[in-house]
């Protein structure tokens, strides 16, 4: 019986790409404040799972429920099912994907703008709240070109939280970092889900992962057996 209490379901979830299987049969559920992490080599349909949840690509087989949002088998989400989805989910992939003709401020306002109808004013005092969260702050003015990898970063999480959604996913948000980067990170991804919000990460860097309130381990686009249970999360210091 599905968690009623959970933002996630996926049930099923198979998804190909010419012919060629890259997820097999996966089933989880997520409940709110809950970091899920999504743990496994390259080409073991990580990144694949979040784009399923983002809308982003079809499914062939199963379901996936984000925040309400359900979508199966078949063409994409259109119209208003994929607005609704959008305003649930928020994505931040390994490439940053940051406006290059626009500040780090401008970068966190626009989708509140033009997707959320927001007052400039409004938009950019939630922007500065953010940033400022994020210790990025001082670097409101920056374009991305002036920014390190670990401050580009920071703007794209405060960009995906701006339209405040449900949901909201990384994909191997360590590769750029050094270490105390991702000790830093793990920090900040903490205190998100202290705070509600549910999350979705994917990444091969089992150190880091160790912070997630779950792993699920994939293979071959598989779920490993008994990789589902929950464990002792490591502590960030």
């Amino acid at each position: 019986m599905a968690d009623q209490s959970a933002v996630i379901h996926v049930s099923g979830l198979t998804m190909t790409r010419a012919e060629r299987t890259i997820v097999r049969n996966v089933s989880f559920e997520v409940p709110r404040g809950t970091w899920l992490a999504l743990v496994g080599s390259s080409g073991s349909g990580k990144t694949t799972i979040l784009r399923a949840l983002a809308g982003l690509e079809p499914i062939a087989a199963g379901l996936v429920s984000v925040a309400g949002c359900v979508h199966g088998p078949g063409a994409l989400p259109r119209g208003e099912a994929r607005r609704a989805l959008h305003r649930a989910v928020g994505i931040v992939f390994q490439f940053h994907n940051l406006f290059a003709h626009l500040t780090a401020l401008d970068n966190v306002c626009l989708a509140q703008v033009h997707a959320l109808g927001r007052s400039r004013a409004a938009a950019e005092r939630k922007a500065r709240e953010l940033l400022d969260g994020l210790g990025v702050g001082h670097r409101s003015g920056a374009m991305p070109h002036q920014l390190s990898g670990g401050e580009a970063q920071r703007v794209a999480i405060a960009r995906a939280l701006a339209v405040e959604p449900p949901v909201f996913l990384m994909d191997e948000p360590t590769a750029s970092l050094d270490a105390d980067r991702r000790v830093d990170l793990a920090r900040i991804l903490r205190t998100l889900v202290a705070a509600g919000q549910t999350m979705v990460v994917a990444s091969h860097d089992e150190e880091f992962v160790r912070a997630a309130d779950r792993r699920l381990l994939l293979r071959a686009g598989a779920l490993v057996e008994g990789s589902a249970a929950d464990g002792p999360r490591a502590g960030v210091s």
